[in-house]
């Protein structure tokens, strides 16, 4: 039973494209790609791949939640400053959320569980090296820390579905609120990079030498990214109380698994249709203004998506992948693109797909090559897992 219908009324984010929404849209639309080899660590792997990496003087720790006794995770500080965002634009002082029964659904997958390697090799060594490193990686945990920070009441869930946590975090945002467990959700994703997930992914040979290239004909791999997305999830109703004109209206969700490989997705795109046609909810796809893609720039995933997409939409569906901007941000990917997604219902615009320059028929879509103007109606964003996961956000807008 539907308790009652979620809205979106804050939105937030951090990325190598821009601290925060406004700066991150106006590089976007500007067709800017800010990528280089990593700063924080040192790696030499045979494939040398630039990443997108949040900049050091980039973004501001967060004001609403004191610092720990220990050290946070860069997850963990990424997140809150999203977090910091989309509360203010959703209107809403932490003082007011305490004590209160507001969810909280975080995305993550391997960012702060492989950077504490000094602790391992000791631990390896037969050395009993301190336990802080391990301390602060479980007190860190996004999701509990926010809901411990700001002394909330609600349910609390940690997603990690590789690829497509983002995505589900906010999924299952939409499907707490429908359910009444709560009226306000704090939904999002947030990962990091480092050495670990840098050189495993190098090792798969899936990564790209130069900027990332989604859908385009030389396309060869994708770069790691990192950040946060966050979005305020809100019920109708309460957003009505508080006054608050909501940005969009989260539509549907959809998940499935194709159980066909590790990495790779099923060549049909048969689990991603499912997803997609569940997030549509009877809708008719022609109603669909645009899809931010997955997009990952990798040879067999835009073949697999791009053809479900059209299979699905028709060959002349508008197209987006945001990827190029912010690179394959992990936990925190699908989190981005739904802010993203939202953004571009709000303003009608969407960016060009950075690094796309050469069609691919073997994709059946052909992406973004300007900034490019769109109506205002619905749109979806995607999220193809490894493992097989496939994830998929409907929004609506709201004029």
């Amino acid at each position: 039973m539907i308790s009652d219908r979620p809205v979106v009324t804050g939105l937030g984010c951090l990325s190598a494209g821009g601290a925060g929404l406004e700066s991150a849209w106006a590089s976007m639309m500007a067709g800017v790609v800010s990528c280089g080899p990593p700063s924080r660590f040192q790696a030499a792997p045979a494939r040398q791949s630039p990443i997108f990496e949040v900049s050091a003087g980039a973004w501001a720790r967060s004001r609403i939640v004191p610092e720990a006794e220990l050290p946070r995770t860069l997850c963990v500080e990424f997140f809150l400053s999203a977090l910091d965002e989309a509360l203010a634009m959703a209107g809403l002082r932490v003082d007011s959320l305490r004590g209160r029964r507001i969810g909280v659904s975080v995305g993550t997958t391997v960012g702060c569980a492989l950077n504490d390697e000094e602790f391992y090799r000791a631990f390896k060594k037969g050395a009993e090296p301190d336990l802080a490193a391990i301390r602060r990686f479980l007190d860190h945990n996004p999701a509990p820390y926010v809901s411990r920070a700001l002394d909330l009441r609600g349910p609390v869930s940690t997603i990690n579905n590789a690829c497509a946590s983002g995505t589900d975090a906010v999924g299952q945002a939409l499907e707490w609120i429908e359910e009444g467990l709560c009226e306000i959700v704090i939904a999002g994703g947030t990962d990091e990079v480092s050495r670990v997930p840098y050189l495993g992914f190098s090792s798969l040979l899936n990564t790209s030498e130069r900027p990332c290239r989604p859908f385009d004909a030389g396309r060869d791999g994708l770069n790691l990214g990192e950040g946060a997305g966050v979005l305020i999830i809100e019920a109708q109703a309460s957003a009505e109380r508080r006054g608050v004109r909501p940005l969009a209206r989260l539509g549907g969700y959809g998940c499935s698994a194709d159980a066909y490989h590790m990495t790779a997705p099923h060549p049909g795109g048969a689990g991603l249709e499912r997803a997609l046609r569940q997030a549509l909810s009877g809708r008719d796809p022609a109603d669909i203004s645009f899809v931010n893609a997955h997009g990952t720039a990798t040879v067999l995933n835009d073949v697999v998506e791009g053809t479900t997409l059209a299979r699905l939409f028709g060959s002349g569906v508008r197209v987006v992948g945001t990827k190029g901007y912010t690179g394959h941000a992990l936990g925190a990917a699908g989190a981005l693109e739904a802010v993203f997604t939202v953004q571009g219902l709000r303003t009608g615009t969407l960016p060009a797909t950075a690094g796309f320059r050469d069609a691919d028929p073997a994709c059946a879509v052909i992406p973004t090559r300007e900034a490019t103007e769109i109506p205002k109606t619905y749109a979806v964003s995607t999220s193809l897992a490894f493992g097989g996961g496939n994830a998929a956000v409907l929004f609506e807008a709201m004029e």
